[in-house]
């Protein structure tokens, strides 16, 4: 037996990539094959206020500075990005363009209607998925998943 097929998260990273992949499909269908879905946070928090710094927009969106400057970066060549003036010359802030203000109105109600369906699936489950991501979380607070991973870390 192979190593991955007996991985217990896979199920669930299999789930989450797999609804992901729906979304972009609903990009596609739109005729915005290249804007990805991790791009729909920071344009939307772009939207509310601008310009932004690539620190400001991931402890917002609650990701790492690396994190989203490859997003940042992935935008830009997407055009959906332009480099605000800078007042400050040691932070570089962005802004969306012309063609990312005209794709937030989508990416907002796309973000809308992926939040209700995931309510209507969780309204459908026994034990909803929110409940189990609460345990976890709870579970983690317990005792951190670095400190439970190095219990069982074995070389």
């Amino acid at each position: 037996m192979d190593l991955l097929d007996s991985s217990h998260w896979g199920p669930v990273w299999a789930l989450l990539h797999g609804m992901d992949r729906e979304i972009a499909e609903l990009y596609a269908e739109a005729g915005i094959g290249d804007v990805r879905t991790r791009f729909v946070g920071p344009m939307i928090q772009l939207s509310r206020q601008e310009p932004q710094s690539i620190q400001e927009l991931a402890d917002r969106i609650a990701v790492t500075h690396s994190a989203m400057s490859q997003t940042v970066a992935a935008m830009r060549r997407a055009g959906l990005v332009d480099d605000a003036p800078n007042v400050d010359g040691r932070t570089r802030r962005i802004r969306l363009s012309d063609r990312g203000r005209e794709l937030v109105p989508f990416l907002a109600a796309e973000w809308r209607a992926t939040e209700a369906t995931v309510r209507q699936l969780d309204a459908e489950l026994p034990y909803a998925l929110s409940t189990v991501v609460e345990d976890i979380r709870r579970a983690l607070e317990r005792r951190s998943f670095r400190d439970r991973l190095r219990a069982n870390f074995q070389l």
